[in-house]
């Protein structure tokens, strides 16, 4: 039987998503703990992967297993045997149709800047610290001109293998809250490093450093060594993936009335990233 469940981490001491052979990833300690549970081996597939560092609201998962167990037994006895790092958020029976990589339409992240003078310390491992003040309104200009369908090769690290550099960005929203500074993107797919890359680039133009203007530049440029750097993981959150709401997922993970209409009629791209895995 097939199941999908919601898993939230906190990646700061894994070495990313995907299981290695050396060292903890989260898909080790997820398989690890199901396989407690179902008394079999059990592998799991992700809607997309993330980098050391990098932290999950609501990664979504599937796998099969042939042990009867109930959705609690599986939720519970999972979460009693994986770290305090990793949880799993929920868990249902799903179609044999769906594929948490593939049948996903949408993935959202968020990054997360502590824009003060003092560095922090109880936060350091969720936020990335900027000293100098950033003028979010300038980062929001800059951020329109990346929404749409775009080659984002500026933007890719060079070690991407993802066979096209094209995504089409649905929305990007920077916001600032007292001292915080949040950026909030949605695309059909990442290209690897994606996400960082752009807030990267971002920031000088918070900063005063660059206009508004260079990111259009840059995108148009296509080439990733004239855009800004590579922001730091931990500041990195994957809220979550986009399914059509007929596979009844959680709202937290499912596309609502026309969206979803609109979306599902649109082909699913693989997505190299996530996180940065394709993120």
């Amino acid at each position: 039987m097939r199941f999908a469940a919601g898993v939230e981490y906190d990646g700061s001491s894994f070495l990313g998503w995907q299981r290695l052979p050396h060292g903890d990833t989260v898909q080790g300690a997820v398989e690890r703990a199901l396989s407690k549970v179902a008394d079999a081996a059990v592998t799991v597939t992700c809607s997309g992967r993330t980098d050391s560092g990098v932290h999950a609201r609501c990664q979504v998962i599937h796998f099969d297993i042939e042990a009867q167990r109930s959705t609690r037994a599986l939720l519970l006895g999972t979460n009693s045997n994986l770290p305090d790092a990793v949880a799993l958020r929920w868990v249902q029976p799903v179609d044999a149709s769906f594929h948490a990589r593939f049948s996903a339409r949408a993935r959202r992240y968020r990054y997360h800047i502590l824009n003060r003078e003092a560095r922090p310390a109880l936060e350091r491992l969720q936020h990335t610290w900027v000293r100098d003040r950033l003028d979010a309104d300038r980062m929001q200009l800059a951020a329109q001109h990346l929404l749409g369908e775009h080659d984002f090769t500026a933007f890719r690290t060079l070690a991407c293998q993802a066979p096209s550099p094209v995504r089409t960005l649905h929305s990007l929203v920077v916001q600032r809250e007292d001292d915080r500074v949040t950026i909030e993107v949605q695309a059909n797919a990442f290209l690897h490093h994606m996400v960082r890359n752009i807030v990267g680039s971002l920031i000088p133009v918070g900063l005063g450093e660059r206009s508004p203007a260079w990111l259009a530049e840059l995108l148009a440029g296509r080439n990733r060594a004239l855009a800004g750097p590579t922001a730091p993981a931990q500041g990195l959150l994957f809220v979550g993936p986009c399914y059509p709401d007929w596979f009844h997922l959680p709202a937290e993970v499912s596309l609502a009335g026309e969206l979803s209409e609109e979306m599902a009629s649109t082909p699913a791209v693989d997505a190299d990233d996530g996180g940065d895995a394709a993120e």
